[in-house]
């Protein structure tokens, strides 16, 4: 019987100790791909929605540019979330049920299929072209959903347990990559369009301001989200199932031997891999009393930390041009023209990306491994607070002319420390601390908890963040709380969210079985 034990924790040993080899690497670039794409989608709707409110929403006559009403922006910002969210409870169960390799396809072609679609939006009236948009967006969403899941529980049933973290890093920091491509993307499109046809500010010719093109910068920008989308299709086609899903949860041990002799160049006989699949007998289920018993307190960890983290992530990077506009480093829309307007949105958070939020998911990849998750997650979401409080409490400082280069910075550090911190770990760690045949499910669970809060985050701000002021507010909104008070709410959803850090446990330098427990279902049968 002993024996019989051992041998499942050689071979799962064999797994975790297994050099780092050429293929973890494409599995980082194949996975990491989806997220570049993922965030180039969400992100790159922020900075088209005030071109989206000049073409079809400027009222004749008018002293300032269109803007597009409250609600249509609510929508349009907010509706690939609620697409997310689906996607990521849906797709999260679907790869526990069939397999993380059956439905990695799916998710990838949906984002193609949906991206090029949404640059496509027909209709013959505003509210005909914002609903067609909203309709692809939402779908969009639910393929972007399936990829958070199934890329973290495949890159960390891959990787070996001493640099499973800095892997599982990089396929996410490939976001950072996304974003950037984003606002580079939106400069070299509005850059060719300025040139090829030039238009006057908005307050010297209202009507040339927008030229006809415009309507066609928004609708390349989206759907240049295909490209590295389709790029590693084929690729992903081409993957083998993880080896722990196959033993583990299919049962197929002959497949795993197979599949991990293959891949990761381990030698795995057929007899050995056989005797993975007598591990963990106690198959309780997700709502069972036993999994709330083991796991409850992690889930809640999991889902609470990545809830508030979104709320503040999400809020903030959705509503940067807002937030610079406010501090007078984006010019009044009116002294714009609409291609120019979109130019410098996407100048200031090309910016950004490069000065915080790109390094920042590198800090991690180079560091997890070393400092582990639960310091750089409680580190980053001290220093999110500490660095809001600092934007928010001398916030006339900030504002007043000579000052917003200080701004900017601060606020470039806060995207460093959400990015080198909890907006890496909360996706790393519920890909490790769960048991195979729930895996990707939990994830799913923890991941739909983030876009709920990424939901309040992006719908929330649009009203919060509007002046007090009534003659102030932008148009069609109710007066909200400004951005002071703001920021002072996000830092609150911080502080919260490192309290919540502590019911997460520590999963460095430790196999996947070790912290989900499976080892103790055949430990105690001696």
């Amino acid at each position: 019987m002993v024996g019989t034990q051992q041998q499942p924790l050689e071979v799962l040993n064999a797994l975790d100790g297994a050099k780092t080899q050429w293929y973890h690497f494409t599995t980082i670039i194949i996975a990491g791909m989806g997220f570049f794409t993922d965030a180039y989608d969400l992100f790159c709707i922020s900075l088209v929605t005030k071109l989206l409110g000049r073409v079809y929403y400027t009222i004749p006559g008018s002293p300032t540019p269109g803007t597009l009403p409250s609600y249509v922006s609510a929508t349009v910002n907010g509706v690939a979330f609620c697409g997310t969210l689906s996607g990521q409870l849906f797709f999260g169960w679907l790869g526990d049920k069939l397999g993380r390799k059956k439905v990695y396809g799916m998710t990838l072609m949906l984002m193609v299929l949906c991206s090029v679609a949404s640059g496509l939006s027909f209709g013959s009236s505003p509210k005909t072209v914002m609903g067609t948009l909203c309709f692809f967006r939402f779908w969009l969403g639910f393929g972007i959903g399936g990829d958070y899941p199934l890329s973290a529980t495949i890159m960390s049933e891959y990787a070996n347990k001493k640099t499973r973290g800095a892997f599982i890093a990089a396929v996410f920091a490939m976001q950072g990559f996304g974003i950037l491509a984003g606002g580079l993307i939106a400069i070299v499109i509005s850059s060719i369009f300025k040139a090829a046809f030039p238009s006057p500010a908005y307050e010297i010719d209202p009507v040339a301001s927008v030229p006809p093109q415009a309507d066609y910068v928004w609708r390349i920008i989206l759907m240049f989200g295909a490209l590295p989308a389709g790029m590693t299709y084929y690729w992903r086609l081409k993957m083998p199932e993880t080896a722990r899903y196959t033993a583990l949860v299919a049962k197929d041990a002959k497949q795993a031997a197979a599949d991990m002799s293959k891949v990761l160049q381990v030698e795995i006989t057929e007899e050995q891999a056989k005797a993975m699949e007598s591990k963990d007998e106690s198959q309780y289920g997700l709502f069972s009393s036993e999994f709330v018993r083991r796991h409850g307190k992690h889930l809640l960890g999991t889902t609470m930390t990545w809830l508030l983290l979104d709320i503040a992530f999400y809020s903030q990077n959705l509503f940067q041009k807002d937030i610079f506009s406010a501090v007078g480093w984006i010019p009044k829309a009116k002294t714009m023209s609409a291609v120019d307007e979109l130019f410098k949105i996407a100048r200031a958070q090309t910016l950004i990306a490069l000065c915080g939020t790109v390094p920042g998911y590198w800090f991690t990849v180079g560091l997890i491994d070393i400092i582990g998750r639960f310091w750089i997650q409680l580190v980053g979401f001290f220093m999110m607070s500490a660095f809001m409080l600092g934007l928010a409490i001398p916030y006339e400082h900030w504002t007043t002319s000579g000052n917003h280069i200080g701004f900017v910075v601060m606020y470039a550090f806060t995207f460093f420390f959400a990015n080198f911190g909890p907006n890496s770990t909360t996706f790393i760690v519920p890909a490790e601390i769960f048991p195979a045949r729930l895996r990707s499910t939990c994830h799913g669970i923890s991941a739909a908890s983030g876009k709920v809060g990424a939901i309040i985050g992006s719908f929330g701000f649009l009203y919060l963040a509007q002046n007090p002021d009534p003659a102030k507010t932008d148009h069609g909104y109710p007066p909200g709380i400004g951005v002071r008070n703001s920021l002072f709410l996000l830092a609150g959803c911080n502080i919260l969210g490192l309290l919540f850090t502590f019911l997460v446990p520590e999963s460095k330098g430790k196999s996947l079985e070790e912290m989900s427990g499976e080892n103790e279902g055949n430990g105690t049968s001696v």
